[in-house]
């Protein structure tokens, strides 16, 4: 690593998509964790990226989860271990990454894509419409194991971004607590010996705080 510092991530696809009804075998949902690239530039305004929605907002999006990231290296890992290919927007991402430690970014960490400025939240806490995704209900709980989770980011400042655009994290603004997504995944889903190093977040969000709560 040179005095500037690591080179930036890319973005190697933006994905969105809408609601749609989907046969689970014994009832339809509404799910909208299809999500599929689309080219030139997106716009990222509100709680949303352009073109982009959720079915359940008591459960996804709003302003902490306007924008989830998965890494390409972690798709790859998947598709090593499942021997299938998944390709971009599989797991519902919106930004498809490289070159970004996605699941290891602290929370309170700052992205610079495009125009715009995003904020690491929190981890994918998976429900059972990925395992639908995935074709494989069981999925849910391989995913937790896997302590993959990608990032929820929110939108501080909007604008427009695009497959190819870096991916500037800002390093000296970064928070220096040390609790990354995954440790919060982990906390949550596969070790509550976890959580009291995950509480001393500040950024820690209120309702992750009181899920925290009710674990111990």
């Amino acid at each position: 690593m040179d005095a500037l510092g690591p080179p930036p991530g890319r973005l190697i696809s933006v994905n969105v998509g809408l609601p749609k009804l989907v046969d689970t075998g014994q009832r339809e949902v509404e799910t909208a964790i299809w999500k599929h690239p689309v080219e030139g530039r997106v716009k990222v305004r509100g709680i949303n990226l352009e073109g982009d929605r959720q079915a359940d907002r008591s459960v996804h999006g709003g302003p902490d989860k306007a924008v989830y990231a998965y890494a390409l290296e972690e798709v790859r890992t998947w598709e090593e271990e499942l021997g299938r290919e998944l390709g971009a927007g599989a797991f519902g991402e919106n930004l498809t990454t490289e070159g970004v430690d996605v699941s290891g970014a602290v929370l309170g960490e700052r992205w610079r894509v495009g125009t715009t400025v995003l904020e690491v939240v929190q981890p994918r806490l998976p429900c059972f419409k990925l395992g639908l995704r995935m074709g494989d209900p069981t999925f849910v709980k391989r995913f937790a194991r896997a302590s993959r989770p990608g990032a929820y980011l929110k939108i501080v400042a909007e604008g427009e971004l695009g497959a190819g655009d870096a991916i500037k994290v800002d390093l000296d603004g970064r928070p220096d607590h040390g609790v990354s997504v995954r440790l919060v995944s982990e906390a949550m889903l596969v070790d509550h010996g976890l959580i009291a190093r995950a509480r001393e977040a500040p950024q820690l969000i209120d309702s992750l705080r009181e899920q925290m709560a009710e674990l111990v």
